[in-house]
């Protein structure tokens, strides 16, 4: 395709470096050790998703405050996951979660898992994101998990071009219109790349102009958190990881 030279990450023209978007960790209470790790220095960490029950949950929660708090004093951006369920969550019942995630932590943001994708739905989307900027000068990232039509990057600061499975990602196309915008709008999330493919799977993220990744060799299970279990524990070469793109190798 011809396109992507710009995707040249970490050089001091562009200013753009892969780093990683982390999409869902388990709750403090059962993975202290997971957010404890990403505090350390030199993580290049591009935000955080904080998940406290598939949303803000009914009331504060002491572990959720002190993890949030932890990332925001190091300097780590920090996202409610608000669920627009595909567009059937109403505009209320998810504005009412991002106000508990202001009110309660403090977000810097919302990543809006399982956006709708299509043309019909985009004016919904858009005055969802209106409010939520008129409220807060947030950062909003659109969980589509596939391209979705064009407009939406308009409105958004990040889409979720891709999220799926490994063997799905290694075949997967660019959507040509991507090519217009720069790799910081877009982020990739990838579950079930065996370490031996990771050098191969940040050739791909940046061929397709994703500065934004998060690989992991966990795979979706049978359950009722089927949707959030590959990216609840960090993934088993996250220091392997961590150094191919602090050393930005593959580039």
């Amino acid at each position: 395709m011809p396109y992507l030279t710009s995707v040249k990450t970490g050089t001091a023209s562009t200013g753009v470096r892969t780093g990683f978007g982390v999409p869902g960790l388990a709750h403090p209470l059962v993975a202290p050790t997971e957010w404890s790790e990403l505090t350390r220095p030199g993580i290049p960490l591009h935000w955080v998703v904080l998940d406290v029950a598939d949303g803000p949950g009914t009331q504060p929660d002491p572990r959720c405050l002190e993890a949030a708090g932890r990332l925001r004093n190091a300097g780590v951006r920090v996202l409610g996951h608000l669920d627009t369920a595909y567009g059937l969550r109403t505009f209320g019942e998810v504005l009412s979660d991002a106000h508990r995630f202001m009110d309660w932590y403090q977000v810097d943001g919302f990543l809006m898992d399982r956006c709708p994708a299509d043309r019909a739905a985009l004016p919904e989307v858009r005055r969802t994101i209106t409010t939520l900027r008129a409220l807060h000068d947030a950062h909003i990232v659109l969980g589509h998990g596939t391209h979705p039509y064009p407009g939406y990057a308009e409105h958004a600061d990040q889409l979720v071009t891709f999220s799926g499975p490994w063997n799905d990602y290694r075949w997967s196309q660019v959507a040509e219109w991507t090519a217009d915008h720069p790799p910081e709008r877009f982020c990739h999330f990838v579950h079930g790349v065996p370490r031996p493919h990771l050098d191969e799977a940040l050739r791909i993220a940046r061929w397709q102009g994703a500065a934004t990744i998060y690989f992991t060799d966990h795979t979706h299970h049978a359950g009722h958190r089927a949707r959030t279990a590959p990216w609840e524990p960090l993934p088993g070469y996250w220091d392997d990881i961590v150094s191919l793109i602090g050393t930005g190798v593959s580039e």
